[in-house]
């Protein structure tokens, strides 16, 4: 009884900071931006198109990150890496309030993309071994529901630092060196916490991907969210201030969409099992775009709260749904199909925030990088027609 339990005790200590691991490196890590760009928009004179280029520049470091964590350097060595890069994170925050100009925004975003993709993959290659290895299913939901916690509190963080900075124009700084001390206490729980990886032998090479038609659509279409989710999770909240919704408006979009990513990967799951991933998948884009829609179309009090409600509610099961189809169609290179698929998912996410940028810049509003988002999430939704009719 006394194993069972220390068992459990362990087992969700290790679940627990991996939530926290990844509300840092991706909650407060990629989207601690989203909040804290309308105060910096106001006190810089950054437009929309400087702003894109920003949140580009940090999926490009993403994408680096990501293709980086997959060659052999890390094997034995995951521990150390993620550790590595939850400490960038917090470090890299911290020198977000220095900056007065455009190209050391640029240059510290980017590398902390690359951090943040360091902090999610190797976290989670060593906490999800960890619940393997003691037969625990709900281990996974609970830590990538961790991304949804980092969204409500860095919007809850933005939020008080602003209130208790009476509004002054310099209160984005200080919101970065808030966010960066949660990150750093985070990343002490986690050197005490993470379990280190298990001894075994190394994974045979797997043979060279089969670019298969189906695998091929499956891909353009997660390529489509990367670049219709981006513009909502980058412009959400500057899209509120634009509209002149107020600051608890601004605040309540945010949190709510960090609540929603939580619930969602629980709610969804049900869905998932009986109908399939790909046809969820289809599902939540077609949602996406209407919450995409609806931050810039409904009244604005409320408009978006239901995007972010519709952001939040779907991205991450579209993220995990997407690389679990583009796996179904090539079952025999399973890795290098999630490899390709995130790839692809990054050059969107890359391209999102510079087209929605460009475009609410020509524009004078959001209304059109939402419109040219939607349409490109249906677009992605319409190609998986053919994948879900092929699927056996």
């Amino acid at each position: 009884m006394k194993t069972t339990s220390a068992c459990s005790s362990s087992l969700f200590l290790v679940g627990f900071t991996g939530a926290l691991a990844l509300a840092s490196s991706q909650g407060l890590g990629r989207f601690f931006y989203t909040p804290v760009l309308p105060g910096m928009m106001a006190e810089l004179g950054l437009s929309p198109a400087d702003a894109g280029l920003i949140a580009a520049a940090n999926f490009a470091g993403y994408l680096v990150g990501a293709l980086a964590s997959s060659q052999s350097w890390a094997a034995g060595r995951e521990r150390q890496a993620a550790l590595t890069g939850l400490l960038a994170t917090a470090v890299l925050m911290a020198l977000m309030a220095l900056p007065h100009s455009l190209a050391p925004f640029i240059v510290i975003r980017f590398l902390a993309g690359l951090s943040s993709a360091f902090g999610l993959i190797f976290t989670s290659a060593l906490v999800l071994e960890f619940a393997a290895s003691r037969g625990s299913t709900a281990v996974p939901s609970a830590m990538f529901g961790g991304v949804g916690i980092g969204i409500s509190l860095s919007s809850l963080v933005v939020m008080t630092v602003s209130t208790a900075a009476g509004g002054s124009a310099e209160g984005w700084r200080a919101s970065w060196l808030t966010g960066s001390l949660f990150a750093l206490a985070i990343v002490l729980l986690a050197a005490a916490v993470l379990p280190k990886p298990q001894a075994g032998a190394r994974k045979a090479a797997e043979p060279v991907l089969r670019w298969r038609p189906l695998f091929v659509i499956a891909a353009i279409a997660y390529c489509c969210f990367g670049f219709g989710y981006i513009v909502s999770a980058t412009f959400l909240v500057a899209i509120a201030r634009a509209a002149g919704s107020g600051a608890w408006v601004e605040f309540a979009c945010w949190f709510a969409t960090g609540i929603a990513c939580f619930a969602s990967l629980f709610v969804w799951q049900p869905l998932v099992k009986r109908r399939g991933a790909d046809v969820v998948l289809a599902i939540c884009m077609v949602l996406l775009a209407a919450g995409t829609l609806s931050s810039v179309l409904l009244p604005p009090q409320y408009a978006v709260i239901v995007g972010g409600v519709l952001l939040g509610g779907t991205f991450m099961v579209i993220t995990s749904c997407g690389l679990a189809t583009g796996r179904a169609f090539a079952p025999e290179s399973p890795r290098r199909a999630m490899g390709v698929m995130t790839a692809i998912f990054g050059i969107g996410q890359i391209a999102g925030p510079m087209v929605g940028g460009w475009a609410a810049n020509i524009s004078g509003s959001y209304l059109m990088p939402s419109m040219i988002a939607a349409g490109v999430l249906v677009v992605g939704a319409l190609l998986l027609i053919p994948v879900i009719a092929g699927r056996d």
